[in-house]
């Protein structure tokens, strides 16, 4: 089930984030998100989070945006590949009728994942943080004819 994050989810959605990122982009070193973790963690309270708990009420993974933005999608790993993930960004779709996002040239696998719900690469950039390669993708809702 998808809902709002609420602050009782802040030590749980850090721990999705780091082991998720750590996970998704193993060619950054894991110490870069161990570093980003603190500052992170003082910013979801500010940022419209959505997450998803199982049936025992545990919260297994989380979007967050910024307007129609995502700053990401993170999924607990031993529970990826089982629609926490779609289910999250259905939600971010439903609230959006255009959303944008980045992810790295080097997550394949997320890369693959926003291609399969219709996200499209607009450009490629440069994370000045990480020095990675990154494409800017666009997802935009259907019109009637």
């Amino acid at each position: 089930m998808v809902r709002e994050f609420q602050i009782t989810d802040l030590e749980r959605v850090a721990e999705i984030w780091l082991a998720a990122n750590v996970r998704a982009h193993d060619f950054i070193p894991g110490r870069y998100w161990e570093g980003q973790l603190e500052t992170v963690r003082t910013l979801f309270p500010q940022a419209e989070l959505y997450v998803w708990q199982d049936g025992d009420g545990a919260v297994q993974g989380f979007v967050g945006l910024s307007g129609e933005h995502i700053e990401g999608i993170f999924v607990w790993p031993p529970v990826q590949s089982r629609g926490v993930g779609k289910a999250l960004l259905d939600r971010a779709k439903a609230a959006h009728g255009r959303l944008t996002l980045n992810v790295y040239r080097n997550n394949d696998r997320a890369a693959a994942f926003y291609r399969r719900e219709g996200f499209q690469i607009r450009g490629e950039s440069v994370d000045e943080s990480t020095g990675e390669a990154e494409c800017r993708m666009v997802w935009e809702r259907r019109r009637g004819c």
